[in-house]
């Protein structure tokens, strides 16, 4: 294809997949049962946060959290007493752990009460193009509280060659918004023009057949070269071809 009919093609994917069904097979679908900013923002971040594997485990698993939670995260989140960090015993999703999830709640709490909250610890630390800057300080901030060492990998960091997929996803849930019901688009401190595509199998291999990526690696040389080639395509919405590479390729087989 040559670069319009690779565009043309790209935007008819998004159309198809930009779409209130796409939400039904999704871990998006978990802040979407909230109302509030808190609440729809800590439950994405705690979804995004075990967002791999298999997608019904997934979902599973992030909806088992906010009933742990009580269904009201914000308020667990602020108000929780050293015993209520008991209820999530036994909860696991992989290698995320009950230990990980007490440690992320008071994690969570710390940045609500000492930093204004979610948005604002991403807005603060943002460059002019892209918000790897801001991925990275947020986790030096969200790790201020006592905690393992081992929750540390729970979180990604670009610094360290990371594509920090779960982090990009959530930060399009948060930030992108077009009216079309999937994307959030709750956070307004933040230009969508600064979102970095969620780079995983899927999207990756696509991508790659595609000629928007050459780089065998999904790491953070992998997102930038990526990066660059959506923002040719659309250098305000790039991330929204997110929704055109992982569709073609979990449901397609492309």
């Amino acid at each position: 294809m040559n670069p319009a009919e690779l565009h043309s093609f790209l935007e008819e994917k998004v159309d198809l997949y930009n779409h209130p069904n796409f939400i039904e097979t999704d871990p998006i679908q978990i802040p979407h049962l909230f109302t509030s900013k808190e609440d729809i923002e800590i439950a994405g971040f705690l979804t995004a946060t075990i967002a791999w594997g298999n997608r019904k485990m997934i979902i599973q698993n992030a909806k088992k959290m906010m009933a742990l939670m009580g269904n009201a995260p914000h308020d667990f989140v602020m108000s929780h007493s050293p015993s209520d960090l008991e209820k999530p015993s036994g909860f696991v999703h992989r290698t995320f752990n009950s230990d990980d999830f007490s440690t992320f709640i008071r994690a969570l709490q710390h940045i609500y009460k000492n930093h204004h909250g979610l948005e604002n610890v991403f807005a603060q630390h943002q460059d002019e193009h892209y918000l790897q800057t801001s991925i990275h300080k947020f986790k030096k901030v969200f790790f201020e509280i006592s905690h393992q060492p081992r929750t540390q990998k729970h979180l990604s960091d670009p610094m360290n060659q990371s594509a920090a997929k779960r982090i990009n996803m959530f930060l399009r849930w948060m930030v992108r918004h077009d009216n079309k019901g999937v994307d959030l688009g709750i956070w307004k401190n933040i230009n969508p023009s600064k979102l970095s595509c969620p780079l995983d199998v899927h999207s990756g291999n696509v991508a790659r057949k595609l000629g928007l990526l050459t780089r065998k690696q999904n790491d953070a040389k992998a997102l930038a070269e990526l990066d660059s080639q959506l923002r040719l395509l659309d250098k305000k919405d790039p991330v929204k071809y997110d929704f055109a590479l992982f569709g073609l390729g979990a449901f397609e087989g492309f």
